[in-house]
């Protein structure tokens, strides 16, 4: 981490997929609140975004893939490394695959599995039993909007995120009593490079207006802080589709789901 002359250390906040988009924005957020930060990407440039965070904060970059099994022992090391409890987490890399599941490669969804879902299992299971113990700490879980509806074409994605959703929850009821809170982070459609990354570009979605990442990081940060259990944070067209999703039924959620995510050409 960068040197800083100070006489208390200050807390520290670990963000995973802190290279870009929301993950970007919620280190700068944590930056700005007085954290130390501990930031991990599978992207080499995750080491540029800690070198432009540092000054009045210590920063420290991981470059490692959290699809593996190695990568997540990578970071753990890292937190050990530093020899201070973890006083905030914010679990927030995640990857899709899009396209019809029938004609997708195998690798891209598993992958996709593995980052979303076992590396935020593997990583709660490693740091929250600290902060147990201490009886302190604050989890934030980034989750989709994409959650609360069936999501054909891009289907592992769509599950992946209904699953963090329902763990943060039950995570947060058995640690109600013990200081430790968790947040889940709800967004809509967000500018990132998240409909690039998983080959969504000929999508309505795609070419939807999209939230400011900056503005989501922003209410999600507040919300950690304040630690509250969930915040959705989309645009007005995507409220009204989360709220037609809450009384419509699956073989509805999904069509209307499909007609954003479907490839243009298909």
């Amino acid at each position: 981490m960068t040197d800083r002359p100070i006489d208390q250390p200050r807390p520290l906040a670990v963000v995973t997929g802190a290279s870009s988009g929301i993950g970007l924005e919620l280190a700068q957020c944590f930056a700005d609140g007085g954290f130390d930060l501990l930031l991990t990407a599978l992207e080499a440039d995750v080491s540029l975004v800690a070198d432009r965070l540092g000054g009045e904060v210590a920063t420290r970059a991981v470059q490692a893939d959290l699809s593996t099994v190695e990568g997540v022992e990578t970071l753990l090391a890292e937190v050990r490394a530093l020899g201070r409890p973890v006083d905030a987490l914010a679990l927030n890399a995640g990857t899709a695959q899009g396209g019809r599941f029938v004609e997708t490669p195998l690798d891209g969804e598993l992958e996709t599995i593995r980052l979303n879902v076992e590396s935020t299992v593997r990583l709660s299971k490693a740091l929250l039993p600290a902060m147990v113990e201490r009886g302190v700490g604050k989890v934030l879980v980034t989750s989709s909007t994409a959650a609360t509806q069936p999501g054909p074409y891009y289907a592992t994605y769509a599950a992946s995120k209904s699953f963090l959703t329902s763990f943060a929850e039950a995570l947060r009821f058995e640690l109600k009593d013990t200081g430790v809170t968790i947040t889940v982070l709800a967004p809509g459609p967000t500018d990132t490079n998240f409909f690039e990354q998983a080959g969504m570009e000929d999508t309505v979605v795609a070419d939807s207006p999209k939230d400011d990442p900056a503005d989501v990081a922003r209410q999600g940060y507040e919300a950690l802080m304040k630690g509250k259990d969930k915040v959705e944070v989309h645009s007005l067209k995507a409220r009204m589709q989360t709220a037609a999703a809450a009384v419509l039924p699956d073989k509805a959620k999904a069509a209307m789901h499909a007609a954003y995510t479907k490839p243009k050409d298909d």
